[in-house]
């Protein structure tokens, strides 16, 4: 069995764990609650493709996406960030659902499974 790797390790939460070629990122949330639903879901995928690339993947080998969303009324605005974001044919599989975020400043939350080159 290969060994589990984590990265960015705090005292509650790692960011990265990735085993067996798969990367699972924690909930990603925006650092600017003054944001629109634009801006934050647009800070969130900055983070996301930063953290991919921190374990030698990307946003192309996206496994599986979950979005957590406070307010579905502004789906069109994640949307948007979204659909300018993921590459062409290779849009993952998603769920995305309406959820009391831990902040309530907060208005996406986004977490993603990923393949890792070994």
């Amino acid at each position: 069995m290969s060994a589990i790797k984590r990265f960015k390790v705090g005292q509650r939460l790692s960011e990265v764990a990735v085993h067996n070629g798969v990367a699972y990122l924690a909930g990603q949330v925006p650092t600017d609650a003054g944001k629109d639903i634009v801006g934050q879901t647009q800070e969130v995928l900055a983070a996301i493709d930063d953290l991919l690339a921190s374990v030698g993947s990307d946003k192309t080998q996206i496994l599986m996406a979950q979005i957590f969303m406070a307010n579905m009324q502004e789906f069109d605005g994640m949307n948007q960030a979204w659909d300018a974001w993921v590459p062409a044919g290779n849009a993952p599989p998603r769920a995305t659902v309406e959820a009391r975020l831990a902040n309530p400043d907060l208005k996406v939350e986004i977490v993603v499974k990923a393949a890792v080159s070994q």
